[in-house]
């Protein structure tokens, strides 16, 4: 197998969008029509009363196979969470799945902490009019940090087999804090979830599941599932822990694994391989993939350099 890259094909730079959000289209997640795709994608404003950003999802509109746009929403399709709440700071990925008439949306939210940046858990939102807002049901997490996963819940791609839903996800092994001025960093890995109605979960509790490429620092982010002639691939991005932000050699990177029975997973990032194109878009980063299959083909859709600053792209798997 091997991808062939069809290009940068969204730049938030180049639209208005909703929220006086002006950068990033991080992590896009697809709903697919009949006639059009629909890419969510998380982008960012800027909190006035102290400068940090906030986390926003809003949605392009793009037709099938000229991958041209359409249409770009113009309000966000759910809001933040309220005061206190887990999503307060920001929403950061959206995972959409139909289940029946309606849709589910996972999203990941984000709430600043005081000794260290963040804290995440995966919350449920239902969309009853395709896709154009969402409401949770209710103010907390389905999945959240627990006795041996103690932080930084997030990151969840449901994908709904027989009847079980199952939920790859990231947890938190730990901050630390690699040199005395610098700020502390994090390391997750991705685990397992298994649910009958979409809302209860059960994990495979603190057990990675993908084996590491790097070393024990090695962290792993947002795992996306399909079955390709009855096995099944997961697409994820990784990287180190700490020094990555601008030194591109520690940067986020695409890597692969895949599993015959959905419990063991063999780890294989060179087939198919996903480069930076020197000098493009993503020649420093690769990173938050989401892999989804369209009239008889599988694409992959990516953000590049600087997390997603200038947009995403798409790629074709030719097998």
């Amino acid at each position: 197998m091997k991808w062939k890259k069809l290009g940068k094909i969204f730049d938030p730079t180049q639209h208005k969008l909703p929220n006086d959000c002006g950068q990033f289209a991080q992590s896009p997640q697809v709903l697919v029509f009949d006639d059009f795709v629909r890419i969510y994608f998380s982008t960012r404003a800027v909190d006035k009363s102290n400068g940090k950003y906030l986390s926003h999802i809003a949605f392009v509109d793009m037709r099938k196979n000229q991958w041209d746009i359409i249409r770009v929403s113009d309000k966000t399709v759910i809001p933040l969470g309220g005061l206190g709440c887990f999503d307060e700071h920001g929403i950061f990925p959206m995972n959409v799945v139909r289940h029946g008439h309606v849709i589910y949306g996972y999203t990941c939210g984000w709430n600043r902490r005081v000794s260290v940046s963040v804290d995440t858990a995966v919350g449920l939102a239902i969309s009853r009019d395709d896709g154009l807002t969402f409401q949770r049901i209710g103010d907390g997490p389905v999945l959240a940090a627990s006795l041996h996963e103690p932080c930084l819940v997030g990151d969840g791609f449901v994908k709904i087999i027989g009847d079980t839903f199952h939920m790859w996800y990231i947890f938190g092994t730990g901050w630390k804090r690699y040199a005395p001025d610098a700020p502390p960093d994090r390391t997750y890995k991705i685990g397992h979830a298994v649910s009958k109605d979409g809302i209860t979960w059960s994990k495979e509790e603190a057990r990675q599941i993908i084996s590491d490429r790097l070393d024990g620092d090695e962290s792993q982010a947002l795992p996306t599932v399909i079955e390709i002639a009855g096995r099944y691939h997961m697409f994820f991005c990784y990287r180190q822990s700490f020094d990555f932000r601008k030194n591109n050699d520690r940067g986020y990177r695409i890597g692969h694994a895949y599993s015959d029975d959905l419990s063991n997973w063999t780890r294989d990032d060179e087939n198919p391989l996903l480069d930076g194109s020197p000098g493009e878009w993503d020649s420093a980063m690769q990173c938050y993939p989401h892999v989804f299959e369209c009239d008889g083909k599988v694409y992959l859709l990516y953000n590049g350099n600087e997390f997603g600053r200038y947009g995403f792209g798409l790629a074709v798997l030719e097998i």
